[in-house]
């Protein structure tokens, strides 16, 4: 049986989140949610962390299903899917500020908030840093979190600076490593993440190389993922009971013949740090990620 190196959503990752959201995602503010100035729902994962860093916890009236707060937020309702937003649901809580990404919706949905005077916010996915430092800066303005916003934007990218140079110590030290990406899907086949994907940033980010071959997800057979030879091979589920790589590799044995399952380089990625490209969990990831390479590089 196997024995892995911890996946990549242990303490690492929380360590550098915490020091990207200032000090416990704004536990400190005491105030409730009723009496808060601004009533805010986020939609989308990522902008929700973003919110969060900003200290703009206490406003939140509600969040989308992919967003994570933290458990002492108990008055914040759970909205469905940030693509499938029922307008009803949102109305009923009365928010002053709906923000979301560029997937936020559907059209229906936001056109109806506009018509009843809600401030509707969509943020381009961020793919870049500069994208990303955009982002931040909007969502100060919008939640008047300017001096909030001006210190995430220096933690970010202090933190992908730091990143940068473990990348360019994987650069000196050989050939990158060789990574694929694996959404797993219950009953179904393996999905492979190639170029313009979530997994293709982190992978990128930290100085790997996604040898998927081809843009966007496509279904592979374990011959398929053995004939890649991956050096790393990253795994993120879809299901709530996350990844159990003992029984993924009793499922997929094939998986153990790769230069990857003979030196027990499987990581799993937290599914937060999928959604929405580069955002706080992504670059978290991807620094963890970094890390790896140099051993393995070694």
């Amino acid at each position: 049986m196997f024995k892995f190196m911890p996946a990549i959503n242990g303490a690492a990752i929380a360590a550098l989140l915490s020091t990207l959201t200032f000090s416990p995602l704004a536990s400190a503010n005491a105030l409730s949610h009723q009496t808060s100035a601004n009533r805010v729902i986020s939609a989308g994962a990522g902008i929700t962390e973003l919110l969060l860093a900003l200290e703009a916890g206490d406003e939140l009236v509600g969040v989308d299903a992919t967003s994570q707060i933290p458990p002492h937020y108990t008055g914040v309702a759970q909205l469905g899917y940030h693509r499938m937003l029922s307008a009803e649901g949102i109305l009923a809580l009365s928010p002053s500020l709906v923000i979301g990404s560029e997937a936020m919706g559907p059209q229906t949905t936001l056109n109806l908030l506009r018509k009843a005077n809600v401030d509707v916010v969509q943020l381009p996915n961020a793919h870049t840093q500069q994208q990303l430092l955009a982002n931040i800066d909007a969502m100060g303005k919008h939640l008047n979190r300017q001096k909030q916003a001006s210190k995430l934007q220096i933690d970010v990218q202090h933190s992908l600076a730091n990143i940068v140079e473990k990348k360019q110590k994987i650069n000196a030290l050989g050939v990158a490593p060789r990574v694929v990406f694996l959404l797993l899907q219950a009953d179904r086949p393996a999905r492979v993440g190639g170029d313009d994907t979530a997994a293709d940033i982190i992978i990128t980010l930290a100085g790997g190389n996604n040898i998927a071959g081809f843009s966007g997800y496509k279904s592979l057979s374990q011959e398929g993922i053995l004939s890649l030879q991956p050096d790393v091979i990253l795994l993120a589920s879809r299901s709530e009971a996350g990844t159990n790589l003992d029984e993924l590799l009793q499922r997929m044995p094939l998986l153990t013949h790769t230069p990857a399952g003979k030196h027990k380089q499987l990581y799993v990625l937290e599914p937060q740090a999928l959604i929405g490209g580069l955002g706080l969990s992504a670059i978290a990831s991807a620094d963890t990620l970094a890390d790896r390479f140099i051993t393995i590089s070694r």
